[in-house]
């Protein structure tokens, strides 16, 4: 499954060999994914390769508000080179988290708005997180996300169109004669007045 991911933002990090999440709820602890596991990696690592240039979008959230917490830690050669935290749960939306201190030296602590599919994503990497297939298919619209097949006749609904003007013309034309009546009887009784 690739999610609207450009190759480049892949490929512009060639030595990306892994990804690790690091959780408490998650199975084992943590999970490790190579980038040799393509799909789940691009899945992953949509979530995070533009937290590193990102500049913060919002303040530090309440912790509360913050709901469970994914490391995620990119890692370079099989080293760590970036660390973010995701909170796929978090009120008002994911959050995401870029720590002050990075492997790589940097100081570039700060905070994101995160993905609609951030919770998709770490449940496809094993996080048990509540499946919001929505975010992931672009909606269901209020409908019970079933595919509808409805084989649409052109010149029935032709027909259909006509038939209803036709009705409307009708309904018209004796809204017409009623008041045409009653102006002849209003001009009748007036004359006999005069």
């Amino acid at each position: 499954m690739t999610v609207g991911l450009a190759p480049a933002a892949v490929q512009a990090g060639p030595k990306v060999t892994a990804l690790q999440i690091v959780a408490k709820d998650m199975p084992g602890g943590k999970a490790v994914i190579p980038a040799s596991n393509r799909d789940l990696f691009e899945l992953m690592y949509s979530e995070v390769s533009w937290l590193a240039s990102a500049t913060p979008q919002t303040a530090a959230p309440k912790s509360k508000a913050l709901g469970p917490k994914y490391t995620v830690t990119v890692l370079i050669d099989n080293k760590p080179a970036q660390v973010y935290d995701l909170y796929p749960s978090a009120t008002g939306g994911p959050r995401a988290h870029r720590g002050a201190k990075q492997p790589s030296g940097k100081k570039t602590d700060g905070w994101f708005y995160g993905r609609l599919t951030m919770s998709e994503s770490l449940r496809a990497a094993g996080a048990p997180l509540k499946a919001k297939p929505d975010v992931v298919t672009g909606g269901i619209g209020g409908g019970s996300g079933a595919d509808v097949v409805e084989d649409v006749d052109p010149m029935s609904t032709a027909h259909q169109v006509v038939n209803q003007f036709r009705q409307l013309f009708l309904l018209n034309g004796a809204v017409l004669v009623v008041i045409l009546v009653g102006l002849a009887g209003i001009a009748f009784l007036i004359r006999r007045r005069v």
